[in-house]
């Protein structure tokens, strides 16, 4: 199994359809409006701006698992992320990312280890998982880690299709 034959709900309503991704590289990101971290959405975009005609996705998978961060609905989600910092990216529908009701994504993903050898639980809001064209997990870079951190530049272009 990779990541492409996994089922999530698109932000909007529908399937996300994580299969059209194939081919392409995708940086999964677990998000939330109301966060300490919150601007990263601004680094996301600008990543995804930079890549997507290199084959980068962004993805970005709501969560409100960390101390309630992101207690809106689908629309006000959307509303917040298009008002506040222009994202472009695709969003999902929001999912548990740990415990009991671990959504299936998140249950692949999470086997991944960090830059210290660490797999297991989301830490805390934008987590972020890079997809290679081929829907495996690559590379996993911890919450504190932004977009613009040479570590995650570089795992993006050497996992860029062709």
């Amino acid at each position: 199994m990779t990541v492409h034959d996994i089922q999530i709900g698109a932000l909007g309503g529908g399937p996300a359809n994580l299969a059209g991704y194939q081919g392409k590289a995708m940086l999964i990101v677990n998000v939330a409006s109301k966060c300490g971290l919150t601007p990263q959405y601004a680094g996301l975009q600008q990543l995804y701006d930079t890549y997507r005609d290199r084959g980068l996705v962004v993805l970005g998978v709501p969560c409100n698992q960390f101390g309630g961060q992101e207690p809106g609905t689908a629309e006000q989600i959307e509303q917040f992320c298009q008002v506040s910092y222009g994202v472009t990216f695709p969003m999902t529908e929001k999912v548990d990312v740990n415990g009991g009701d671990r959504h299936p994504l998140y249950r692949e993903l999470v086997a991944t280890t960090d830059a210290s050898g660490e797999a297991g639980d989301v830490l805390w809001n934008f987590e972020k998982f890079l997809v290679g064209p081929d829907g495996a997990v690559v590379s996993r870079f911890r919450p504190q880690v932004t977009p613009e951190a040479p570590e995650l530049i570089a795992a993006v272009e050497q996992s860029l299709p062709g």
